[in-house]
């Protein structure tokens, strides 16, 4: 393998590599001991082997009849690249003439311990299930092919991409076609993005087929009725079969075998594509963010100088990061992150915040790029009558509440619904804003819960992509399709409002995942993850086994009946499908030992090639509270290195669970962390602020915690000032019971409980200033020890 010069954008920047095809040959020998699905026979057996990594090849052998050891002893042919994952799938079937083959036997084999040029006998067994063995032998040999360019961020590998023009002349078959029901020709690429084709005779057409350049397929054409249905005649020597490999770089034209229909002709020509990479392959942060951050940084300073006290002015380097982690809670957690921010703003203290990210319902609004002429306000983010008539917000400024009328959602909606997520980013040009950060969960759609495959998907203004695989679009093509890393077809850039259903949607939850949520604990949540880390541990993903038999169980069943009970406990009633701009993008063959993917590798399947997103058409995605409420991921993206997060949690019954869950899982992918341990006392009676370090862990940043808790606000009006017995009243909020006009399922609130919730989170934040302005100065000196150069004295 030779390694090119590195290339992308700045902020991604990806390796290319040249690297040579090999042909690989899997002989399928004999199996044994095959039990039998029919009471009056053996096993009538047959094998189909396929390989992830070359798209649209299925191979399978001659069905053996009612036998327990058949022997089959027939070869077949792989050109596979060698920096891919080569995960080999063998099935053994049953042949059934009534119902559905029934699988017998399945195993994932890793190519990579096949040596070239030696021969490798394999034995498979199904131990301990049953005592089923299959045969196999390998063979790895070179070819004379040249090496192909790859680009890779050693995760995922982005292939060579090739184009087949087919220009159809029918023009001379037209006076034959009129007398008889219109004739269509059928053209097919498997393991293309295009896939199949479809032109009526008598017309001129021109197709473009994209298909990786390594394949050994083949153009298949055929003629039908288009008004039976019916291909025209049975006869394969009257279909059109054309490999495609001879043909790179070459121009042909060949005449379409057709009964009673002369002068079909075909031009064919295939070459390689120019189309540019369009995703982002790199984990570092993208040049837009990078450019951002060192505008941020000189407001960050001049707000900290100010609140701070400081003497001089802060040089970049010594600048901290700050950022607000808020959790999800509906309309509620909207309008506590409404008043906490507000009451950042009054303090001054905004300015100091460089990240601002949230999942579900503190997704729900955000201001616009001017939040007022003078610099940064959240007063007019919302007004009282949008809560009944809840929606994505996200608006230009509004005049302030109290010297207008308040403005319906009539007045409202075109302005959110003509918002876009690109659009955000005139809120940030000059650094005039925290930057939003948006999470969300990609799941499987229909056939396990959100605990057992989950993936985070960060959304900001400046892209959107997976932590995972260290794969980015920008926003404007979110929702576009994509193949191997090019754009294919481009489609408008969802709006708002369309990415807050994605970002809070409580119906994309299945019953599996609402039947754990009702009948699990915190502790059952916190075991859960010990099992996970212990598994990862006992099986590392760097030590991936070259044998992974799968394993039958009652969530993976093979009758039908079975399979719809699963599909009834693991569908999803509502959830977004977007398409996949991962799509026939492939897994590295070091991709396990990347600390990219591993950081966030925390399920079995990631173990398994073929299983994971790059292999699925669309994404499904949900509402990343089904799994921890925590926006904390996006806090650990290599590049943000924050010093001090801000932590508001907008439970009513819990307010430390999601943090200590959050402290569990990154503890479990070795991201540092503070220690989350509140006192007896701190559970009984939550304050309004709690502060967690680890001194132990340097690199972990500090934290301020800050619950939903009516504390010293039902006796205070302002901090430091006390309610009068008329004002008492209004100190009273309710956040616990099943009468609290705040639970979750409550999407509209009176005007008065809407008052109350924002004075009580305004007042929180600034009764903490205190707290707030020590862990500022701690967080800078953190950052100063970090900017000084190795050796300089302190």
């Amino acid at each position: 393998m030779e390694s090119l010069s590195p290339g992308g954008p700045p902020g991604h920047p990806y390796q290319q590599e040249a690297s040579a095809c090999w042909q690989l040959t899997v002989r399928v020998l004999e199996a044994r001991n095959l039990r039998r699905a029919d009471l009056l026979s053996e096993a009538d057996s047959y094998v189909i082997l396929q390989l992830s990594t070359v798209p649209g090849m299925k191979f399978k052998t001659k069905t053996l009849t009612d036998t327990s050891h058949p022997v089959w002893n027939e070869a077949f042919h792989f050109l596979i690249q060698s920096q891919v994952k080569n995960v080999l799938e063998l099935s053994i079937y049953d042949e059934d003439s009534v119902t559905e083959d029934d699988i017998c036997f399945k195993v994932l084999y890793d190519i990579s311990e096949v040596l070239p040029g030696k021969l490798l006998r394999k034995t498979f067994s199904q131990s301990p299930q049953g005592e089923e063995e299959l045969d196999v032998e390998f063979l790895m040999e070179e070819t004379s092919d040249r090496p192909e360019n790859l680009i890779t961020n050693k995760v995922l590998v982005a292939r060579e991409l090739s184009c087949l023009d087919v220009h159809l002349d029918s023009a001379g078959s037209t006076s034959v076609v009129a007398d008889q029901d219109k004739l269509e020709l059928e053209l097919e690429l498997k393991g293309s993005y295009e896939d199949t084709q479809t032109s009526s005779l008598g017309t001129t057409s021109a197709f473009r087929f994209h298909y990786m350049a390594a394949l050994e397929t083949e153009l298949s054409g055929r003629l039908r009725s288009s008004t039976s249905n019916v291909w025209n005649g049975d006869n394969s020597a009257r279909h059109l079969t054309v490999p495609l490999r001879p043909l790179i770089e070459k121009e042909v034209t060949m005449d379409v075998p057709a009964q009673d229909v002369p002068g079909v002709r075909l031009q064919l020509k295939a070459e390689g594509c120019s189309k540019e990479l369009a995703v982002h392959l790199g984990f570092n942060l993208c040049a837009e963010e990078q450019a951002f951050l060192s505008r941020r940084k000189q407001v960050v300073a001049k707000a900290l100088k100010q609140a701070l006290q400081l003497d001089g002015d802060l040089q970049e380097d010594e600048v901290p990061i700050v950022g607000i982690m808020a959790t999800g809670g509906g309309a509620r957690a909207m309008t506590s992150l409404y008043g906490h921010l507000l009451a950042l703003q009054k303090l001054g203290l905004l300015d100091c915040v460089t990240y601002l990210s949230g999942i579900s319902g503190s997704t729900w609004g955000h201001g616009g790029a001017e939040w007022t002429p003078e610099g940064p306000s959240v007063r007019c983010l919302l007004t009282p009558s949008l809560v009944p008539h809840p929606a994505p917000i996200l608006v230009e400024p509004l005049p302030p509440r109290h010297s207008q009328p308040y403005l319906g959602p009539d007045a409202l909606w075109p302005q959110v619904m003509d918002q876009k997520l690109s659009g955000q980013r005139a809120a940030l040009e000059r650094g005039q804003n925290p930057l939003p950060l948006y999470l969300s969960l990609n799941v499987k759609e229909n056939n396990l819960e959100t605990l057992d495959f989950k993936e985070w998907v960060e959304f900001s203004p400046y892209e959107v992509g997976f932590l995972k695989y260290g794969a980015f679009v920008p926003p404007e093509l979110f929702g576009s399709k994509f193949f191997m890393g090019r754009l294919m077809r481009r489609i408008p850039e969802p709006r708002i409002c369309f990415l807050e259903a994605i970002w809070s949607n409580v119906f994309s939850l299945n019953l599996l995942d609402a039947w754990y949520d009702l009948t699990t604990s915190g502790e059952s949540w916190k075991q859960h993850i010990k099992d996970k880390t212990r598994s990862l541990e006992k099986e590392p993903l760097t030590s991936l086994e070259t044998s992974l038999c799968l394993e039958a169980s009652w969530l993976q069943p093979g009758t039908a009946l079975a399979q719809a009970f699963k599909g009834f406990l693991t569908g999803r009633p509502l959830h977004q499908c977007s398409p996949n701009f991962l799509q026939g993008l492939q897994l590295h063959q070091d991709y396990c030992s990347h600390k990219g993917f591993s950081t966030w590798a925390d399920c079995q399947l990631d173990s398994m090639p073929s299983q994971l997103t790059p292999q699925e058409p669309q994404l499904c995605l949900v509402d990343a509270g089904y799994f921890i409420n925590t926006s904390c991921p996006s806090m650990f993206r290599p590049g943000r290195r924050l010093n001090l997060i801000l932590s508001f949690d907008y439970s009513l019954s819990a307010p430390f669970e999601a943090l200590q869950q959050t402290e569990l899982y990154c503890r479990a992918r070795g991201l540092p962390f503070p220690r989350v341990e509140p006192s007896p006392q701190d559970h009984q009676q939550p304050r309004e602020c709690h502060l967690f370090s680890d001194p132990a862990c340097p690199e972990a940043p500090i934290l301020l915690h800050f619950p939903l808790v009516n504390a010293s606000f039902k006796d205070h009006s302002a901090p430091g000032v006390q309610r009068s017995p008329a004002e008492l009243q209004a100190g009273q909020v309710n956040l616990t019971g099943a009468t609290s006009p705040y639970a979750l399922s409550n999407m509209t609130y009176k005007e008065e409980d809407f008052e109350r919730l924002l004075q009580l989170s305004d007042y929180n934040v600034q009764t903490s200033q205190g707290a707030i302005l020590q862990a500022l100065r701690t967080a800078l000196k953190h950052r100063a020890l970090e900017a000084r150069p190795p050796g300089a004295q302190i």
